[in-house]
């Protein structure tokens, strides 16, 4: 499947003045700069009466209330063939009771939908619940900005846990700084400033900050509260300014008019960075709990500023851990007096900030843009599962044991400062052995396969070690990669297998498709196209076969690399040659025995088969797979790997033993490979089957797996599991429970109930 290409975004849009225009601009902008080759643009909404000079991004507008419109815009979004469609939703930028005008342009959608729920109400309308449930219904997955929101979710409007992404919002990446400089040049020098941003509006709580002025003059005299911000365009339309007159009014009567600066303006990005800056104390005195997400809330936290606000639902969740001070609804004494110990106490004011800077590192716009584009890729995927699936077909789902929660407290015990360990001493990491770039590769691909939406990433620090080992062990002399390294950080070798070599082109395809960092996603290309030349030659046929699955991913990502298309088209052509040299009626094989990884040979030609369009290399994977797993199934029905002692036999039927987790994983991967290649339900229950291997349905009936810690046995021999838990093993373990999650996952989204999908229609 090739990568994202064209990316719409459905939502307000800068120079309309609201914080939704704000955040569907930066949330494009972040999108389009994750990568160079995409192409992104804007659908804006534009409020009745207005007219906007709205910059180039912006492709096509809908006036809210023109129900035409929306028709149109859904026709524009289907004949521009964008792989996916961003949602900002908000009932209020839609027209149509609750909004509902939206939901005939998302009926017209073909491509799969990603909702931001900028609010999530627990107390609906019955029109506000029917069209909330329909447009939840309508997308692939629903973004929201608050731990909240997802139980609000769940427990309001019954959606799926698995359907949810929470992505905070995100903030400007800029240097932390002290206030003093902006002061000076904003015309406050010498003052304690404290802030408010945003559109005033009466449940913003200005008053009640007025309110407490007088108290914060009585400990610091120099203080300065400055209000910045146009009133809402919506209380202008029907009231003028009488609002912001009548905050003007109380100023006066406290006699603090020397010390409340009303800035009625709309401020670009780096007008309001810097006037953030240059305060020393942020404030949001909101009157509402149910304010899901406050944007000018996150963009102080993450300028490292000390913050008072009362407890909204956003303020109480980012502001912990001494990150911020939290006071009641309404109370000017309150606020009064923690405003004035922070600006009387410079180390816990400073100390305060810091903190809030330092936790705020993952907020920012470019790890919200790839949070976003992990979401917009599984959201393809379910899509494109869907259209492979055959719903008529009245297969019944697969059953088998349930996919347990993916832990990875083993697999942190096998890893250290290099990268992970071979071996283990039953669940002792076996240093003697060292590391290998096999299993490191291995590695990585788990770090890529735990990025899809729904799983925890692995540590930061943990992917890069990977990526570091793997790197270490290019050994540009000869363009081979090395395998083996001692624990004392030698190298036994200066080249490792061909299969090894093939394995880690693999690993740099996904890194390069799918890892977290951008650095490390163009690192992981660049290495892959020095390393594939060299792979060229080899004879190994699973080298060949590792070296496709990789190709697959880095060619979604070079799409122009001409010379990586040919040697996919080259290499696929040679397992086909193998294939038709060795076939027969009962052997259907690329050799003439079985050995490791076997499923990976077929799972390779599907995959290349499906995205160059070539069918005889999908018919071929499936041909062979079907036949390795009739090798593969006891007579009791359960999935029975190949075992080692079937290694170097000809034509034979496999040997039962030794039985290894690389088969399960291998397996599972290809008849998902499979069902997606073909849409035949068999190959889900065959691949449920491969994993129920791993839990215990298996020759002996043991478990190898331990769901607490998530380490895995290392096989099964004739009359006991291997108690020794290695590197190996636990990687092929969560590679297949992550492959079975994922699948359970595309299965909820299939089989939701319908009287939960009719709610509203």
């Amino acid at each position: 499947m090739t990568s994202l290409r064209r990316i719409a975004l459905i939502g307000n849009s800068l120079p309309r003045r609201c914080g939704i225009a704000t955040f569907t601009t930066d949330l494009q902008r972040a999108i389009s700069a994750s990568r160079p080759d995409l192409e992104t643009c804007i659908v804006a909404m534009t409020d009745r009466g207005q007219a906007y000079d709205y910059p180039p991004a912006v492709a096509f507008q809908i006036k809210d209330d023109n129900v035409e419109d929306y028709l149109r815009a859904a026709d524009f979004l289907n004949a521009g063939r964008f792989d996916t469609v961003c949602l900002q939703h908000e009932f209020g930028i839609f027209g149509g009771e609750a909004g509902a005008h939206i939901l005939p342009l998302l009926a017209r959608l073909t491509m799969p939908v990603v909702t931001t729920l900028h609010t999530v109400l627990a107390n609906p309308s019955a029109k506000q619940r029917a069209v909330m449930e329909r447009i939840v219904d309508a997308s692939s997955k629903v973004v929201v900005m608050a731990n909240k929101a997802r139980e609000l979710l769940r427990s309001v409007y019954l959606v799926p846990d698995d359907k949810i992404e929470v992505i905070a919002h995100g903030i400007p990446d800029v240097a932390f700084a002290g206030p003093d400089v902006a002061k000076v040049r904003l015309g406050f020098g010498g003052k304690s400033v404290i802030l408010t941003f945003g559109l005033l509006s009466p449940n913003k709580g200005i008053e009640v900050m007025i309110d407490a002025m007088p108290s914060i003059l009585k400990h610091r005299a120099n203080a300065v509260y400055v209000v910045l911000g146009a009133t809402h365009p919506n209380l202008v339309r029907d009231q003028g300014e009488a609002y912001r007159e009548s905050l003007m009014v109380r100023v006066r009567a406290l006699g603090v008019e020397d010390h409340v600066v009303f800035l009625d303006r709309f401020v670009d990005q780096a007008t309001l960075l810097e006037f953030i800056s240059m305060c020393d104390v942020y404030v949001t005195p909101y009157l509402n709990e149910a304010q899901m997400t406050s944007g000018t809330l996150a963009y102080s936290f993450g300028l490292g500023k000390a913050v008072v606000s009362t407890p909204y639902w956003h303020a109480r969740e980012l502001l912990t851990d001494g990150c911020g001070v939290l006071v009641p609804f309404g109370d000017a004494s309150a606020i009064g007096g923690e405003i004035a110990k922070l600006l009387t106490d410079d180390p816990r004011r400073q100390e305060m900030g810091q903190r809030a800077y330092a936790m705020s590192r993952m907020m920012t716009w470019e790890r919200t843009a790839e949070r976003y584009m992990s979401a917009f890729e599984a959201a393809r995927q379910g899509h494109r599962l869907k259209v492979f699936a055959r719903p008529d077909s009245g297969a019944p789902e697969p059953r088998g044991p349930a996919a347990p929660d993916m832990q990875i407290g083993h697999f942190m015990t096998m890893c250290d400062d290099i990268g992970l360990f071979q071996h283990a001493v039953q669940s002792v990491p076996d240093r003697s052995h060292g590391y290998c770039v096999d299993d490191n590769a291995r590695a990585l691909l788990l770090a890529c396969a735990l990025n899809n939406p729904g799983e925890q990433a692995l540590p930061e620090i943990l992917t890069t070690r990977f990526a570091a080992f793997v790197q270490h062990a290019w050994n540009p002399d000869i363009r081979r990669f090395r395998n083996f390294m001692g624990f004392n950080r030698t190298w036994l070798e200066d080249r490792g297998s061909e299969d090894s070599h093939g394995r880690t082109l693999w690993a740099l395809g996904e890194a390069a498709r799918g890892d977290a960092s951008p650095s490390r996603r163009r690192w992981a290309t660049d290495l892959f196209a020095q390393a594939l030349s060299t792979a060229e030659s080899f004879s190994s046929p699973r080298a060949w076969a590792f070296m496709l699955l990789g190709l697959d991913a880095y060619c979604t990502v070079a799409p122009d690399d001409l010379h990586a298309r040919e040697v996919r088209h080259a290499l696929a052509d040679r397992l086909m040659s193998c294939l038709a040299s060795v076939e027969t009626p009962d052997w259907v094989w690329f050799e003439e025995g079985l050995a490791y990884d076997n499923a990976r040979l077929p799972q390779a030609l599907m995959l290349t088969g499906m995205t160059t369009q070539t069918p005889q290399y999908r018919d071929a994977g499936l041909r062979s797979l079907r036949w390795l797993m009739t090798q593969q199934t006891s007579v009791a029905g359960h999935f029975r790997p190949v075992g080692t002692g079937s290694f170097g036999e000809q034509r034979q039927h496999p040997r039962a033993f030794d039985q290894q987790p690389v088969e399960a994983t291998a397996t599972i991967a290809a008849c998902l490979t499979a069902w997606r290649a073909d849409g035949d339900a068999e190959w889900k229950t065959m691949a449920m089957r491969a994993f129920g291997w791993f839990l215990g349905s298996n020759d002996l009936s043991v478990a190898l797996v331990d769901p607490h810690t998530g380490s895995c046995r290392d096989g099964l021999h004739p009359d006991r599991a291997n108690e020794n838990r290695g590197g190996e093993s636990v990687v092929c373990y969560l590679l297949g429970l992550a492959e079975i999650r994922q699948l359970a996952r595309v299965n909820t989204s299939l089989n939701k109930p319908t009287a939960l999908r009719a709610v509203g229609a």
